[in-house]
């Protein structure tokens, strides 16, 4: 069986994520080199492609708004991803499939409930189909302009019946993010800054590019790939970031047959064809941004996080900022209020290290200029840094 030690993850993880040699020429090639881009935080998206490249907020905004090269869109785990638009048929098919249904009967539950229509079914396709012609027509539309094109937007049903925290609520988000499930709309441009979480719709056309693919054959496209970028890893690993099933993580491996390893004691699963060592890059530091997809790539993190995650990982699991020195997390930063960037290191690295990590700092915070991040989920440290 082939041995993987954890100074060979590392150098993978450092020149397939361009860690070590930053410099990916769009936004969309740094996407592809770690899969999908994490989007929860709209601005782990942009700061996660600054990691890699440089390349402006203006790159990524046009990657995102204008090419459309970057589609955003709920994937695997239920969890908002930037997506390459030639990959998102596959995501689509592969993990936003189940999600739409399980959303779609959800909502028909709740307008069951409510007898909003003697026919529920019939009445939300209509609006849906509605909602999607109004969009169309206007080629981007708030929810609020939509609310107002399709007035059954604004139908309010019970959400929580019966518990202390249930109220009225209109349908709205739901409707949006039951046709974004399906892949008939799109988050748009958002109504303020690249840091805002208010968004404008447009319509797109990945419905239809996603019924080219059965769920099986995309589950296993979306396995494969993951082994290229992630891999070797544990099929835990595997099975907690696709949020499958146990009988469906193994029927997509099935179909790719990949090969066991060892990965010092612990069996892992890599791609047959892609067991030759990559040869270490040159020490590297980076700056990685809260739910940056290289440290939410994994469930089992001890090999590059060693005993750090109390202080840089929320209780729910979301990973905060992190320093990064040659394959490992040693500390975490934070943006304080006046912009300076500020970061501990949790471990002695040398001076070589030391010195390239404050040159990362300066850079990050030369390429923010006015622009001031605050994570969507806060940690321990990143707390510390900005109290």
């Amino acid at each position: 069986m082939r041995h993987f030690g954890i100074s060979e993850r590392q150098a993978r993880t450092a020149v397939r994520h361009r860690l070590a040699v930053p410099g990916a020429a769009t936004p969309g090639e740094v996407a592809e080199s770690v899969l999908v881009l994490h989007a929860t935080d709209p601005a782990t998206v942009f700061l996660a492609v600054q990691a890699r490249s440089g390349l402006s907020p203006a790159a990524v905004e046009d990657a995102l708004y204008e090419e459309r090269s970057l589609l955003r869109m709920l994937a695997m785990r239920r969890t908002m991803f930037a997506v390459p638009a030639g990959f998102a048929p596959v995501v689509e098919a592969g993990a936003t499939r189940a999600i739409a249904a399980k959303e779609r009967a959800s909502l028909l539950k709740l307008l069951a409930e409510a007898e909003v229509a003697p026919d529920p079914e019939a009445w939300l396709a209509e609006v849906e189909d509605s909602v999607v012609a109004a969009l169309t027509a206007r080629g981007e539309a708030t929810a609020a302009e939509l609310g107002r094109d399709e007035p059954r937007l604004r139908q309010e049903v019970e959400y929580a019946p019966g518990k202390s925290y249930g109220r009225p609520q209109a349908i709205t988000t739901r409707v949006l993010t039951v046709l974004a499930a399906a892949g008939r709309i799109a988050r748009g441009r958002p109504l303020g800054g690249w840091t805002s979480t208010q968004y404008r719709w447009y319509p797109t056309g990945l419905a239809g590019e996603a019924e080219a693919w059965t769920t099986a054959d995309a589950q296993a496209e979306l396995a494969r790939r993951w082994l290229e970028v992630f891999g070797p890893a544990p099929v835990a690993d595997l099975k907690w970031w696709t949020g499958w099933t146990a009988a469906e993580v193994k029927k997509a491996l099935a179909r790719i047959s990949p090969a066991e390893v060892d990965l010092g004691g612990v069996t892992g699963i890599a791609l047959p064809g892609d067991l030759e060592p990559e040869p270490a890059p040159e020490p590297w530091a980076a700056l990685l941004p809260a739910l940056d997809p290289t440290v939410m790539g994994w469930q089992d993190r001890s090999w590059f996080l060693g005993e750090h995650a109390p202080a840089l990982f929320d209780r729910s699991g979301n990973a905060g900022p992190t320093v990064w020195w040659d394959g490992r997390v040693v500390g975490g930063w934070a943006q304080r209020a006046d912009g300076e960037i500020v970061y501990r290191l949790l471990e002695d690295v040398g001076d070589d290290a030391a010195k390239a990590i404050e040159a990362r700092a300066a850079d990050l915070a030369a390429w923010l200029g006015p622009m001031r991040v605050t994570p969507r989920f806060r940690t321990p440290l990143e707390r510390e840094l900005v109290a």
